[in-house]
């Protein structure tokens, strides 16, 4: 399933959005045609993608749990014996493992299904917008903040003057 989507939004709030803002988008619609501002994007290969990311999460958590159902089975033995045999520490023990074992398996759940949802995360992220990469130097920076400084220092002047 494709999805197109707007890549930026040049509209302020206050200002109703028309029609004919939307005219450049409606033309590429039919054909799902990519521009600049326009993209498509392919929520089957997402979801693949996201599916096999979450995947190593999602057996961790499961083998988590698995363990916590043994331990679950080592709890009922341990308070099954005579109560003059019961052993309290060995039963905190395993409630501790099982607390802690059961968050780390929560965890684990929760990595899964953070990466699966980001599928669904449509912010309007244009892939086809070009990179600006400021190259000035540390020397650049301080030259222009010199500059500026000595702007304001003359505007400073000029304000004490009058």
């Amino acid at each position: 399933m494709l999805l197109s989507m707007r890549g930026y939004c040049f509209v302020p709030k206050k200002k109703p959005v028309t029609l004919s803002e939307f005219e450049a988008f409606f033309n590429l619609l039919p054909q799902r045609g990519d521009s600049e501002s326009s993209w498509t994007i392919d929520f089957t290969a997402r979801k693949v993608k996201a599916a096999e990311e979450a995947k190593p999460f999602h057996e961790q958590a499961r083998a988590k749990q698995q363990e916590v159902a043994r331990w679950k089975e080592h709890l009922v033995e341990l308070k099954k014996a005579p109560r003059e045999q019961k052993d309290i520490n060995a039963i905190d023990t395993a409630e501790n493992q099982i607390k802690a074992l059961t968050k780390e398996a929560n965890t684990f759940k929760a990595k899964a299904v953070d990466i699966e949802n980001a599928v669904y995360d449509l912010k309007a992220v244009n892939p086809n917008k070009k990179l600006i990469i400021d190259a000035r130097t540390p020397d650049d920076l301080l030259d222009i903040i010199d500059a500026k400084g000595k702007e304001i220092n003359e505007v400073l002047a000029l304000l004490r003057k009058h």
